[in-house]
Order: C-alpha cells, then structure tokens, then sequence
C-alpha cells in the first residue's frame, strides 16, 4: 500500500513537472514567434506611414505627426516594445480607422465562432463514420463510392461551389443567403430571428466542413487500414472475438490516437476562418478582417491577429500534449 502511494504521488510530481516544462517551452517559443512576426511586416516593400499617398490631404507634416504617434521613427526594437506594450495594456488602435484593435477582433471573433464549431462538428461527426466503415468494408461499393466523392469535394474549388449552392437555394427556395441575417428581420420576435441566423450559418458551415470531410475521411480510413494490419488485431480475430470489439475496441482507440494532435491544432480555425467562404455570403468573420487589414496594411490588426493565432497554435499543442499523456 505505501509503495502504490508513493507511486501515486510520484505520478502526479511527473505530471506537474511535465506540464510546467512544457508551458516554459510554449512560453519561449510565443516570444520568438513574435519577433519573427513583427520583424516580417515591418520588412515588407513600402513604409507603414505610406497608408493613402494619392489622398492630397495626407500632407507630409501629418505623415510626420503620424510617424511620431505610433513610433514609427524608432528603431525596430523600440517599435517592438512599444506594440506589445500597448497590447498587453489593452490600448492597441487601428491604423485605419482608429478604433481599438481587441475590440475589433472580439466582435468579428464572435461571428467567426458559431461558423468555426458548426463546421467542425459537421466534419468531425461525419468523417469518422465515412471512413471507419470505408476501412472495415476496404474495395466495396461504400468504400469506392466514398473514395470517388471524397476526391470530388477536394477537386472543386469552394468558391465554385459556393455559387453553385446559392444558386440552388436562391432559385429554388426562395430565400435569402447572403449576410449573418434577412434584411428586416431585426423588427421580429426572437425565435424568428434566431432561426434565421441559424439558416443564414447553415451554408457557409457546409461549405466550410466539405473539404475537411474529404481530407479526414480519408486519413481515418487509411489509420484504420494500417492498424487492423497489426498483429494485435489478427489475434483478437483469431481468439474469436465479435468484430464489433475487434474494430471499435482494437483497432479504433489506437487509430484515434495521430488525431488527438490534428483536434488540438483545430484552435487556429477560430482566427483564419476562410476568407473565401466569408467574402462570398458577406460574413463578418475575422478571416475576412485579416485580408482587408492586409490590403489596407493596417499593421497593429496584422500583428494582433497574428498573434492570437500563434497563441491557439500553443494552446491546442499544450492540450494535445496533455491528452497523449492521459
């Protein structure tokens, strides 16, 4: 009893000891990440202050005023200071319209998100069955039939389909997809309005999850193929056991194991989004607010944005880490 003890609590100094490496590792890695980040932007053609040079009021005195107010006539080091000074302080401003960048970016996060955990409920949920019985049931019709229309939804481009569904719906039912919500609906009662947001979601979310289901589908179907090759799945054959316990209890848990690092690397969707997809149904979602920071280099959005992204890259390594040790 005093050695399982002692071996519980040795479990446990293990595992605290173990994450506190790891949170040092991502800490460090984070701080590299943003000198690389800022030091790629501020080295892209063209100066930050060059923000409309056909615009005539955009006189030389206003590009120095402009130039002293955002440090822009500091060394590189000190610009780098300064930035993440002001955005650890919360009073980060955007270039082009002078409003708070974390506010900016917590409103179109918000949108982002029910189209980032509907569409990858939607690829998560149908992926692992598509592939699981195209693997148990390998050369069949099922599995051909999978193989082809998988291949298909990776061939067409999303902006292609994306029309093609508009067309259909628009044509067909007659009722609006483009925006987060009908024109006129904020009038409504609530029921009404919910459901027509959820209607409005509903295509840019199957969009978004046909090219994971393809790809996913795909590597589910090839792990399972490999692990009901190993020996440990051929004895459990050969012992007689149901198949059902040969393919879910056997074979499935150790192929689950290479996507426990793909779902903590989902995190970075919430901040990419897929500027296609939004630009096309007019969603006001932050993948599209990065591109349009981008053309209108508008640099404190660009470094916040970025490293948001590099911070759910971190946070969904270290819980991938932490799900592999359990």
């Amino acid at each position: 009893a005093q050695r399982s003890v002692t071996g519980y609590f040795k479990g446990i100094e293990d595992m605290i000891a173990f994450i506190g490496r790891s949170i040092v590792q991502k800490i460090v890695t984070l701080f590299f990440v943003s000198i690389v980040s800022f030091a790629i932007i501020h080295l892209a053609p063209g100066e930050p202050s060059q923000v409309d040079p056909l615009n005539p009021k955009f006189t030389p005195e206003m590009v120095e005023r402009f130039r002293t107010a955002f440090h822009l006539d500091q060394p590189l080091y000190v610009q780098y200071a300064y930035f993440y000074r002001d955005l650890f302080s919360g009073s980060t401003v955007s270039w082009k319209d002078n409003q708070p960048v974390l506010k900016k970016i917590w409103e179109r996060f918000l949108n982002s998100l029910p189209l980032f955990i509907v569409g990858t409920l939607i690829t998560w949920t149908i992926s692992f069955p598509v592939g699981i019985r195209s693997a148990i049931f390998r050369g069949g019709i099922y599995d051909r039939s999978a193989t082809f229309i998988s291949y298909v939804l990776i061939s067409i481009p999303g902006f292609f389909f994306a029309y093609i569904l508009i067309i259909l719906v628009v044509t067909q039912l007659e009722v609006p997809v483009i925006g987060m919500q009908t024109f006129g609906i904020g009038d409504t009662a609530w029921p009404f309005r919910m459901m027509d947001r959820l209607w409005h979601m509903l295509l840019p979310s199957i969009l978004g999850a046909t090219g994971g289901i393809a790809v996913l589908s795909r590597y589910v179907r090839s792990q399972m193929l490999e692990v009901e090759g190993q020996d440990y799945v051929r004895t459990a054959r050969a012992k007689g056991l149901p198949w059902e316990m040969v393919h879910y209890k056997h074979a499935l848990r150790n192929a689950l194991l290479p996507f426990v690092t793909m779902f903590g690397l989902i995190l970075p969707g919430l901040i990419g989004g897929s500027v296609i997809i939004e630009s096309i149904f007019s969603w006001p979602g932050m993948g599209r607010m990065a591109y349009e920071a981008i053309l209108a280099r508008d640099y404190p959005l660009i470094l916040t944005i970025n490293f948001i992204a590099a911070v759910l890259v971190l946070i969904g390594t270290f819980v991938s880490d932490l799900l592999y040790v359990l």
